[in-house]
């Protein structure tokens, strides 16, 4: 800054001026930081003196002086070493030295030195027990990056020394340079890190591997620091707890390039279990103790530790990238199925679930677990019961709270209203006297912007320009002098805060024509904070009419014409001008009417309720008198005084004083705008001085901004105040201001008995003022009150801790004439004891009468009758609700401690949210928070209200810093307060909505943080501390077959036993078929080779099979003869040129399309086994080519067929980038093939070898080959045959991928047994013709269609919306009779029913759409087919899901879940639901595992080594009871049978299966079983810019990725939204909240999420995420 070394004293006063002008261009956003600093250096330069000299500061809102200056000596970075300071930062620390301007300053509205210092000794206490929160992880891609990176080797590990902060910001973007970064103190600080690496490394990570348990590896390697792969980002370090120390190894040079032994040749980063030799080289290794190497340590600590599971867990193949972008993976191939789930799950956890857990985010979460470990406050004696109906009780009262102890209060009387002979009627008529008597006698003085007086407003003025405006509103409104107003109508008046002058003159012109003027603020844009509620207001009240001056309603928005803009909820307004030169003067004969004051409405003042709805208070004619009685009785003022008001004077006190009582008393008043108290904090003192004024009426906020410019003004004198009016007194920390105020101040005359507190609100009015008092007299005693006992509702004096106290000043007596009394703020009014904290009632002739328009609302508040402790009324007399929170004192003086809108209600416990203001300013806020600008709310989020702190946040505040300062806050409100943050977030500076005077409207910002609109800079989730009334974690109790499980025939615990099934497959009974089967001795179903060289012979030419291009034109087909001897070709090429004896197996690489059905057959023609592959990505080698090896490497290929473009890519250069390229097997092409047939064509002994392998990659990262047998080949497509209805003459159209499942079965081989023909619709073409598939349908007059989710979601996002030019086109789905979904999910009914609405006007048929169901031991269970009842919906209650159970609920029932049943059971399959720990069989409509009898069941999983025990656990399997004969295999996913009402074609009643979800992939959370797609449905619900998310657990902590469609600013709004919601619907807190870039939550070929992927890229490091956010 350009202000050392000028002396600010000697400037000339046109450079205050502009200075002065620059300031409130900065403090109102008008002007950037840089620009300033700019404008201002060029300012003073040529005042500059080369001796520096401390200058007072010029700003109206500086640092105070003494103590509160020391309040940040605590800060949580005291006790960390301070590195050398560089440029920057010493100029930063000569900055920070001078008193700060309206920056960061803390509000000293809130100030009070006692709490600053309670808060510290607060902090002072977690300074042994430092809270290690993990910082939130931020992408920032033009961060200012440190030389850090210069000097630390990229793979190279620091371990923090322990004097070092827990908490840095971790960065992850591009380079930069810069010389002056703000952050470049805490980065300089983070380089000190590199002094670590020649520190010994922790013994922990040197232990001999033999020596630790898994568990105790997980807990101590983390401790560990880490470079991420992006050499930006840093890690936080823990030591919780070392072990014993090691011998260490003598080498000590360091081995970057550390390589295990047992690395093999090329790195897909899978160990496969078959390979034994691995583990038999696996040998503790002496490795030097440098910790560069500690990484690579604990990763190979995986291998090396005896106990530890089975290698890393690596990830499934990268999926489509959703839509048309291809997203690059990372190289994370699936894991081998080789072991048994149970197993598989539990040990991979043991290893950190296979990723090496000292990487970041394993670091940070273990920071995480480590900071929930602290016990939570308050103590959770006892945990809510779920008792199975209701969720949360209502907690048993503890019997420690204090509780009030005293007598009923009787109600408080004030001094009575004494009569004055010479008061007027009506206000009004004392206008009209002194305009009439006192014409030349100033009424009101007005200033400009520099605080120079710009006009007079005499009395005699006054009361001729009210008259003229009040005949003008009666007579000359209208045409033809029609009268458009009549007396009581309602008419709102729109005048800026600098025009005292014309608002006078509008509000008395109103009383005088009888009218009701409703006083609004300015509307300033269509988007202003509270515009609609003011609309509101103006509705309710009936206002149709605005007055407002020329120059205010120039500045109004207007439309393109030039018209006054409708603003949003703003009822049709015609605008008034009242300009002098506009209105009319009335005849000598006209003399407004003036009756005696009357209890008709004379003004309506408006009223923010805590909820944000603006309400109108209307004050009777006689109440408005009485008030002004009242108040010149209480503060006895006299004629002719001189009163300044800093007050809004369009309502409260500043309208009472200011306007109507002043007028009352012909009292000179002088109005100080707004901005020129922001431009000159000084002015109003400067008006008392000049005007020698007797009252003052002034704000905290004006004291405060007075006493910090003082110095600039050393000849006021204060000392003609008799009374200084404080109108926000009854704030609990206004005493703070006021004894600053007067220790500054009480050397320039000002009297200690002058300052008077008040307490008001718009319903009740004036409430109570402290009297003037007498020189030389004592001062009321203060309250020191305990915030522990307020919380509770009752007095209690504080005695214990110091650090808990609220001191609170009295707010004078209650007023002349009215009755008072306390009584409880909830429920009926009932008189509170005399040591209870309740709401202050009024009753008065001088109050509100209602809110106008709202009679409802207006009993509860204005019709108030106290009772007493037996619920009797005390009188008959209403009283009149304040929203002031208090109690009566000794001498019945009254105590404020809050309002009933600032209150929060948490776990029974009142707080207030001034109080939490106060105590987070107390919090050091100079770095942090801008211009100590902090909103407290709270919202409702499971059954209990969530305390929110939203703070705007300093240009220049580093990460660290904010970081810091938040988690130094939740500590003092917890120890102050006792009461936990649910959030605490920061925005941008000036973002928050205002008021119209600058303040923050906390009902928008509240609207803002539930809607995801606030988009916050940093936020601080802490759900784990401050959500306590979560049911108790269900017991899981042992499983055994007990009594209840006794079967009767078919009942099983009193139920039918829960089992379905197809009809049977049965004998051929089509009799063409058995006739030309009698020309084909061999049983045709057996084979399905025998099947297509039968076809070839006896109807060669039928086309099978029709491929479509993006275009939709056919680009190849084939003929049964055709695709016979090109099968016959590829046999004979196998046979040659691959050397493959009978039963190897071969892999077949190929686009989708009939090469790969072409080279199925000519597999099986070959006596080979085919195993189909996805063919690798060519712009993705890297993530899609090692899934494509480890195929080939389990499956043991002996060849590969493929096309010459695939060959060339598989051999290139990129290729070889990530694999070894010359270990691949033997390579055939097959677009060039021998021209001769094969010698014989293989026939296989028995039905039951295998027939192909089918590999697959699970959601949980899985991959599984299972054997297909000849037999089971042949039972799944005549049970598809007999499902579908599928002859020689039918055509279906498939649009699925064909490498693994049904979608492989419907693809290659139902069209050979059937002899129907299958249009193919390779689904990437969809990416470049979106209506393709639809199209073809139409063209093709197709029937039935089959296709996968992700194909549905295409058409349903991206043509959905076009259905009418699709129509235009001719485009016609009614041929459509079945479109079947082919999945291996729960049915995804909200995506199925939205395709078909979408799509109805397509003439596509509700009932058609319908879904299947396969397995990896059975690849088609059900399938809706042709005929048969449609699927069937039920709704299950969620709560019961959760505890394995069923139960059926209503549509529409809270926490109900839609199920729709997975299709019909095909021909031939038997289902039975089993209880997966007892094997027992469960009664109907039991939730349980899905198992299957049925002879197109795999035979097996397909392993080198065969694992018998997985066999027969997964595929032939028996039931511990009832039926122990039969085999089943299990299909993993859980389920239920229900018998509907519906009859199948046979006439019996139907048995619908209904899918829940994966076992697998079920989260064990608290005891209960969550499915991922529910929780999941709940995020993307909770945010218009969550496009998809993905939910999985990782040490118990549940982590959300949500995937951001919107801008990067509304990923931290997401943060809270995601958390609220998953509380809200399945009361479980989220640990981790990760938002990433669309498309980066990995799905594979069928639509399904692979969450496990997901999970290992996320603790990996290689998400990229915009934001992590770790909820506390």
């Amino acid at each position: 800054m350009a202000d050392r070394g000028v002396d600010m004293l000697a400037l000339p006063k046109e450079v205050k001026d502009q200075l002065a002008e620059l300031d409130l261009e900065l403090s109102e956003g008008d002007i950037t930081q840089k620009g300033y600093e700019k404008k201002r250096t060029k300012l003073l330069l040529p005042f500059f003196i080369h001796t520096p000299v401390e200058a007072p500061p010029p700003a109206y809102d500086a640092q105070a002086p003494g103590p509160s200056n020391a309040s940040g000596s605590t800060h949580a970075n005291a006790h960390t070493q301070a590195p050398p300071p560089s440029s920057s930062s010493r100029y930063r620390d000569r900055r920070s030295r001078r008193p700060h301007r309206s920056g960061g300053t803390r509000d000293d509205r809130y100030r009070s030195d006692i709490h600053t210092e309670a808060v510290q000794a607060a902090l002072a206490k977690h300074k042994e027990e430092k809270m290690a929160l993990p910082m939130p992880t931020k992408r920032r891609s033009t961060y200012v990056q440190s030389p850090i990176n210069n000097c630390t080797p990229p793979g190279s590990v620091g371990l923090t020394p322990s004097n070092q902060p827990d908490c840095f910001y971790f960065l992850r973007n591009s380079l930069h340079s810069s010389s002056s970064s703000e952050d470049e103190g805490a980065l300089l600080r983070q380089s000190s890190v590199g002094a670590g690496l020649g520190a010994p490394a922790p013994s922990s990570l040197l232990q001999p591997p033999s020596l630790q348990s898994p568990d105790s590896w997980i807990n101590r390697s983390v401790q560990g620091s880490s470079t991420s792969s992006s050499a930006s980002s840093a890690s936080s370090t823990l030591s919780h707890g070392e072990s014993k120390p090691q011998p260490q190894p003598s080498q000590t040079q360091a081995q970057p390039q550390y390589k295990p032994q047992y690395q093999p040749q090329y790195q897909p980063q899978y160990q496969p279990q078959y390979q034994p030799q691995y583990q038999s080289q696996l040998q503790p290794q002496s490795q030097p103790q440098h910790p560069a190497i500690a990484d690579m340590l604990a990763q190979a600590r995986i291998g090396l530790s005896e106990n530890s599971g089975p290698p890393p867990d690596v990830l499934a193949a990268a999926p489509q990238a959703r839509g048309s972008s291809q997203v690059d993976r990372p190289n994370n191939p699936p894991v081998v199925r080789g072991m048994s789930r149970g197993q598989s799950r539990s040990s991979m956890m043991e290893t950190a679930d296979g990723v090496p857990v000292n990487s970041r985010v394993s670091t940070k979460i273990q920071q995480l677990l480590n900071t929930l470990k602290r016990p939570k406050r308050p103590p959770l004696s006892e945990f809510f019961v779920d008792d199975q109906e209701e969720i949360v009780e209502v907690p048993q009262p503890d019997p420690n709270t204090p509780r009030p102890e005293g007598r009923q209060i009787i109600p408080v009387k004030g001094e009575p209203l004494g009569v004055v002979s010479n008061w007027p009627p009506a206000l009004q008529a004392a206008l009209a006297r002194w305009g009439a008597t006192q014409g030349k006698s100033p009424a009101l003085t007005a200033l400009d912007i520099t605080g120079k007086s710009l006009y007079t407003l005499t009395y005699g003025k006054l009361w001729s320009r009210s008259v003229k405006l009040a005949y003008t509103l009666l007579n000359k409104l209208g045409p033809k002098n029609e009268q458009v107003l009549k007396p009581g109508d309602r008419v709102a008046l729109v005048y800026p805060n600098s025009d005292p002058g014309m608002f006078w003159v509008a509000f008395y012109g109103c009383l005088l024509a009888e009218v009701i003027p409703v006083p609004i603020e300015v509307p300033l844009s269509r988007k202003d904070a509270g515009s609609s509620q003011v609309g509101f207001l103006l509705g309710s009240c009936g206002v149709t009419l605005a007055l407002t001056s020329e120059i205010c309603l120039k500045g109004l928005p207007k439309t393109p014409t030039g018209e006054i803009l409708q603003f949003k909820g703003w009822p049709q307004l015609k605008w008034v001008v009242t300009d002098s030169k506009y209105l009319t003067k009335p005849g000598k004969d006209w003399q407004p009417h003036i009756p005696t004051a009357n209890t008709d409405p004379a003004y309506i003042e408006y009223k923010a309720s805590k909820e944000g709805t603006v309400m109108g208070v209307a004050v009777s004619k006689v109440a408005m008198l009485t008030h002004c009685q009242a108040l010149t009785q209480a503060c006895n003022y006299c004629e002719g005084e001189t009163l300044v008001n800093v007050l809004d004077f369009k309502k409260d006190m500043g309208l009472w004083h200011g306007v109507l009582t002043s007028v009352m008393n012909r009292i000179h008043t002088i109005s100080v705008p707004y901005a020129v108290m922001k431009a000159c904090p000084l002015s109003w003192v400067q008006r008392v001085h000049i005007h020698k004024a007797r009252v003052a009426l002034v704000k905290c906020r004006d004291l405060h901004w007075a006493m910090m410019a003082h110095r600039e003004q050393r000849d006021t004198s204060l000392a003609s105040l008799r009374m200084l009016i404080v109108a926000d007194g009854a704030n609990p920390w206004s005493v703070s201001s006021c004894d600053a105020f007067l220790n500054v101040f009480q050397i320039h005359g000002l009297k200690p008995e002058v300052i008077c507190p008040c307490a008001t609100s718009p319903e009740a009015m004036t409430v109570a003022i402290r009297r003037p008092g007498v020189p030389g007299t004592p001062l009321p005693a203060r309250a020191i009150l305990s915030m522990g006992g307020l919380s509770h509702g009752v007095i209690r004096v504080n005695t214990e801790d110091k650090n808990s106290a609220l001191t609170v000043q009295d707010v004078g007596h209650v007023m002349p004439g009215a009755l008072m009394c306390i009584v409880k703020p909830e429920g009926p009014p009932q008189l509170c004891k005399t040591d209870e904290i309740g709401e202050i009632v009024v009753n008065s002739r001088a109050g509100g009468n209602m809110y106008y328009g709202l009679p409802g609302v207006t009993k509860n508040t204005f019709e108030v009758i106290p009772v007493n402790a037996l619920g009797a009324p005390i009188g008959e007399i209403p009283f009149v609700r304040s929203g002031l929170l208090g109690f009566v004192g000794p001498g019945s003086l009254i105590f404020v401690v809050g309002k009933n809108e600032g209150l929060l209600m948490v776990s029974g416990r009142r707080h207030n949210a001034d109080d939490l203001v106060a105590t987070a300013l107390a919090v050091e806020p100079v770095k942090t928070v801008y211009r100590g600008r902090i909103a407290v709310f709270s919202v409702t989020v499971f059954y209990d209200e969530r305390i929110v702190v939203v703070a705007e946040q300093r240009p220049d505040a580093s990460e660290e810093d904010s970081f810091q300062w938040m988690s130094r806050v939740l500590q003092a409100i917890d120890s102050i307060h006792q009461v936990g943050l649910y959030c605490l977030a920061l925005v941008p500076a000036n973002t928050l909505p205002k008021t119209h005077l600058g303040g923050i409207h906390i009902f928008e910002t509240k609207q803002h943080f539930l809607d995801g609109n606030l988009h916050p800079c940093n936020i601080l989730m802490c759900p784990h501390t401050c959500v306590t009334n979560l049911p108790k974690p269900r017991q899981k109790q042992p499983v055994g077959v007990g009594p209840a499980s006794i079967m009767v025939g078919n009942l099983v615990a009193g139920k039918r036993i829960a089992q379905a099934a197809g009809r049977d497959l049965g004998m051929i009974e089509d009799q063409d078929l058995i006739r030309k089967l009698r020309m084909w001795p061999t049983m045709m179903h057996q084979f399905l080779s025998e099947a297509l060289q039968w076809r070839a012979q006896t109807d060669p030419d039928h086309c099978l099979y029709v491929l479509l291009n993006a275009k939709g034109v056919a680009v190849s087909t084939a003929t049964c003869v055709q695709l016979h001897k090109r099968a016959e070709k590829i046999a004979a090429a196998l046979t040659e040129k691959g050397s493959i004896n009978t039963g190897d197996n071969v892999v077949l690489l190929y686009p989708p399309g009939i090469d790969l059905i072409a080279s199925f057959y000519g597999c099986l023609y070959a006596g080979c086994v085919p195993v189909t592959v996805r063919p690798p990505h060519p712009q993705n080698l890297a993530a899609t080519l090692p899934t494509v090896r480890m195929i080939i490497d389990v499956s043991k290929a002996a060849c590969i067929l493929t096309t010459q473009n695939l060959m060339r890519i598989l051999r290139s250069k990129e290729a070889a980038a990530t694999l070894n390229i010359k270990t691949w097997p033997t390579i055939i092409d097959t677009d060039d093939l021998p021209r001769h047939r094969p010698p014989t064509i293989y026939k296989p002994p028995t039905a039951e070898m295998i027939a192909y392998l089918d590999f697959s990659v699970s959601t949980t990262g899985m991959l599984t080959g299972v054997k297909i047998s000849h037999s089971a080949v042949s039972a799944l497509c005549r049970s598809i045959k007999l499902q579908c209805e599928l002859y020689s003459s039918r055509q279906i159209a498939i649009c699925l991928d064909p490498y693994c499942g049904l979608g492989f079965v419907l693809w290659c081989l139902a069209s050979v047994y059937s002899g129907h023909q299958s249009i193919l619709i390779p689904p990437m073409e969809l990416e470049s013709c979106l209506p393709l598939w639809l199209s073809t349908l139409s063209q093709y007059r197709i029937r039935d269609t089959f296709c996968s989710y992700s194909v549905m979601e295409l058409c349903t996002k991206g043509i959905g919306t076009q259905t009418e030019i699709l129509k235009a086109r001719g485009l016609n789905l009614s041929c459509v009779r079945s479109c079947v979904v082919i999945a291996e999910e729960r049915p995804r009914l909200a995506l199925t029913m939205s395709f078909s609405k979408l799509f109805k006007d397509l003439g596509l048929s509700p009932r058609a759409v319908s879904t299947a169901f396969g397995s990896r031991v059975n690849l088609a269970i059900c399938m809706q087919g042709t005929t048969g009842p449609d699927p069937s919906t039920v709704y299950v209650d969620m709560k019961s899901l959760r505890h394995d159970r069923v139960r059926l609920v209503e549509r529409g029932a809270p926490q109900s879940l839609p199920l729709m049943e997975s299709g019909k059971i095909l021909p031939g399959v038997r289902v039975i639901i089993v209880n997966p720990e007892t094997r027992g069989p469960l009664g109907d409509s039991h939730l349980g595992e899905i198992w299957i009898n049925s002879p197109h069941s795999a035979s097996g999983y397909y392993t080198i080594y065969g694992e018998e025990s997985l066999q027969a656990d997964h595929f032939n399997t028996k039931l511990s009871f009832g039926d122990p004969t039969t085999l089943w295999a299990r299909t993993g996913y859980l389920g239920f049978v229900k018998r509907t009402e519906l009859l199948d074609a046979a006439g019996h009643r139907h048995d619908a299966l209904f899918v829940v979800g994966s076992l697998d992939e079920t989260l064990e959370l608290r005891g209960l079983r969550y499915h991922p797609i529910d929780i999941e449905t709940s995020v993307s619900r909770a945010h218009r810019s969550i496009a998809e998310s993905a939910v999985f657990t990782w040490t118990n902590l549940l982590v959300v990725v949500a995937e951001l469609c919107g801008s990067e600013q509304d990923a931290l709004d997401l943060v809270p939204l995601v958390t609220n919601v998953v509380l809200e619907e399945h009361h479980l807190i989220v640990g981790v909240v990760v938002i990433v870039d669309p498309g980066v939550i990995p799905i594979n070929s069928r639509g399904e999420k692979q969450r496990m992927h997901l999970r290992d890229s996320f603790l990996a490091d290689q998400l990229d995420p915009i934001y992590v956010a770790y909820n506390m």
